[in-house]
């Protein structure tokens, strides 16, 4: 600190304030109290007339909210405001063309009520289902993550781009709609080619568990709806079910399992770079398939509820 300034920060302090009182009542007089506190005459009448008329706790810091503003609405006006809200559900903009007041002044008043956001309508019951077997039904989904060579700004958090132009990678996942039991792998695109390529893989694995797929669940996305991945199926005669449109909760257990995908496996170690992300998960896999409690089978991990593939699983 500069040597002979007084920081400005403590001048006006609630420790000086009442210093400044203090003198004032020891007999001192305003002007020479403020002198001594490095404030002006009309600060220390100030204060002293707070002093007055609260005491010490009157000395402390006040909130800077005016104490009247002309411009404000009435209050039957900010309640006509509210109550066209509750009642139509209509925005700021909508409330202006009707009642005639600026956007902006509607949406304060809707925020100072505590209704300047729309009430969410109740979301109706999950319906959530099981099948009775391994293989009578298989999500399928595709995540895509970003390939990198050197540790990015995720993890370093400084906003510096230093993989610019490493491309991305597609993570197929399969997931086993009674055990939970996932497969993934790793492609370098989400067109129909390789997603033809995947679900011949998770066939082949199911069927050398003597767990043949029934039925396969995906969305509507392009690889799904493409000719190469009806070709597949049709081949091993599995019915092909979609996803109602625009609705990611129909094929929830995959979703579920990309989001754990993401927090245990690719986001939740520092990696040097992508191929040794891609190195960790076969293991990662291997573990969550046969020792993870998972919250949807009573804590038991998936390979649990495929008793006769127990031993033979890698």
């Amino acid at each position: 600190m500069i040597k002979g300034r007084r920081p400005l920060r403590l001048r006006h302090s609630w420790e000086a304030r009442c210093r400044l009182v203090s003198l004032v009542l020891s007999g001192l007089r305003p002007q020479a109290a403020a002198t001594a506190c490095g404030m002006s005459r009309s600060t220390a009448y100030r204060l002293l007339c707070r002093y007055q008329q609260g005491g010490w706790s009157a000395l402390r810091d006040r909130p800077p909210v005016a104490r009247h503003c002309p411009h404000r609405l009435s209050p039957e006006a900010e309640a006509q405001i509210v109550a066209l809200r509750r009642h139509t559900g209509w925005g700021p903009r909508s409330l202006s063309a009707a009642l005639g007041w600026p956007s902006s002044t509607i949406y304060r008043v809707l925020r100072r009520h505590g209704c300047s956001r729309a009430q969410r309508l109740p979301r109706p019951a999950a319906n959530r289902y099981e099948y009775a077997a391994v293989g009578q039904l298989v999500h399928l989904d595709i995540k895509q993550l970003g390939r990198f060579w050197q540790v990015g700004k995720r993890v370093l958090q400084d906003g510096v781009g230093r993989n610019d132009g490493a491309g991305w990678q597609y993570a197929h996942v399969a997931v086993d709609d009674h055990s939970r039991l996932a497969q993934v792998e790793l492609r370098t695109s989400e067109r129909g080619s390789d997603c033809a390529a995947f679900a011949e893989a998770v066939i082949r694995a199911y069927a050398e568990r003597g767990t043949p797929i029934q039925r396969i669940l995906t969305d509507n996305g392009a690889g799904y709806r493409s000719h190469a991945f009806r070709d597949t199926l049709a081949q091993h005669g599995i019915r092909h079910l979609r996803t109602k449109p625009y609705t990611p909760k129909t094929n929830g257990k995959a979703e579920a399992f990309i989001r754990i995908l993401q927090r245990e496996w690719a986001y939740g170690l520092i990696y040097p770079s992508s191929h040794h992300r891609a190195k960790a998960l076969s293991g990662w896999l291997r573990w969550y398939n046969k020792h993870r409690p998972h919250g949807g089978i009573n804590g038991h991990p998936p390979i649990s509820r495929v008793s006769h593939a127990a031993g033979s699983y890698t």
